[in-house]
C-alpha cells in the first residue's frame, strides 16, 4: 500500500473528498487519511496555539507525518486543494533513500498577500515546497520529528526544512506540484499533480481558474451529479 496523508480544513470538506477520490480512482494501491487537527487537539498530540499566519488548518500539522507513519516506510503529505491526474505509485517510484524528504523545489512568488478564501498569503523562501512532501519516514533526520517538537518548532523552521542539510532534500519534476495559475502553459511535461494553490473553482472568486473544469469533472465523478455555483464555498 500507498500511504497518503491529506491535509484537512473543516469547512472545505468537499475539497478534501475530491482530492481523495481523484487518487484512489486511479491508483489501487493508495490509502488516503486526512491530518484533521481538531482531532489531533482532542487526543492531547497537538497543543500549539493557533496563529493567524497559518492559512489552513494542516498549515504545521503536516509535519506530524513521520510520527503519524510510526517513522516505517516512504509516504506522501499533500495540501486538500489538489487533483492527482496520474497514478500515485508512479510518484513513489521515484522515492530515493538518499534522501528525508522530497520535494519540487518551486521559486514561487504569491501574486496576492491574501488568497481567495480570505486567508492570509505569506511570502518566504521555499514557499509551497511543503505543499507536497515525499517522506523517507525511515531516515534518521526526520526522527526529529515528534508532537513535542512540532507543538513548538518555529513555523518557517519547519517548511523550510531546516532540521535537514541541503543535500538532504531531494527533488520532484514539477509535473507532481503543478502550480494553477503560475507555471506555464506547456505540454511538456503535462501535469500530474493540479494544486489550486491561488484559489480553485470551488470559491466564487476564483471559479473561473485555469483547469477548473478539470477539478468540476473530479467532483462529478466524485458525488455522482455536476458542481452547480449553489454549491460554491465563499
Amino acid at each position: 500500500m500507498h500511504d497518503i496523508f491529506i491535509g484537512y480544513t473543516s469547512y472545505q470538506d468537499v475539497v478534501y473528498q475530491v482530492a481523495k477520490s481523484s487518487i484512489e480512482r486511479r491508483s489501487p494501491t493508495a490509502r488516503c487519511r486526512p491530518i484533521v487537527q481538531r482531532a489531533l487537539r482532542e487526543l492531547g498530540i497537538y497543543t500549539r496555539p493557533s496563529s493567524p499566519l497559518e492559512s489552513t488548518e494542516f498549515s504545521i500539522t503536516r509535519f506530524l507525518t513521520p510520527w503519524l507513519g510510526g517513522y516505517r516506510g516512504w509516504a506522501l503529505f499533500m495540501d486538500n486543494d489538489m487533483v492527482v491526474l496520474d497514478d500515485i505509485a508512479k510518484l513513489f517510484a521515484l522515492a530515493d533513500d538518499r534522501y528525508a524528504v522530497m520535494c519540487v523545489k518551486h521559486d514561487y512568488q504569491p501574486t496576492s498577500t491574501v488568497k481567495l478564501d480570505g486567508k492570509p498569503q505569506t511570502p518566504y523562501p521555499r514557499k509551497n515546497w511543503s505543499s507536497v512532501i515525499l517522506w523517507n519516514l525511515e531516515h534518521p533526520k526526520n526522527r526529529v520529528l515528534t508532537p513535542d517538537f512540532v507543538n513548538e518548532a518555529a513555523a518557517l523552521h519547519l517548511h523550510r526544512f531546516l532540521w535537514l542539510q541541503d543535500d538532504e532534500i531531494g527533488e520532484l519534476p514539477p509535473a507532481w506540484n503543478w502550480l494553477v495559475g503560475w507555471h506555464p502553459e506547456t505540454r511538456d511535461p503535462m501535469p500530474k499533480l493540479l494544486h489550486y494553490t491561488e484559489g480553485g473553482p470551488y470559491f466564487r472568486r476564483s471559479r473561473e481558474c485555469q483547469y477548473g473544469d478539470v477539478w468540476r469533472s473530479e467532483y462529478a465523478l466524485h458525488a455522482g451529479r455536476p458542481w452547480t455555483d449553489d454549491d460554491v464555498i465563499d
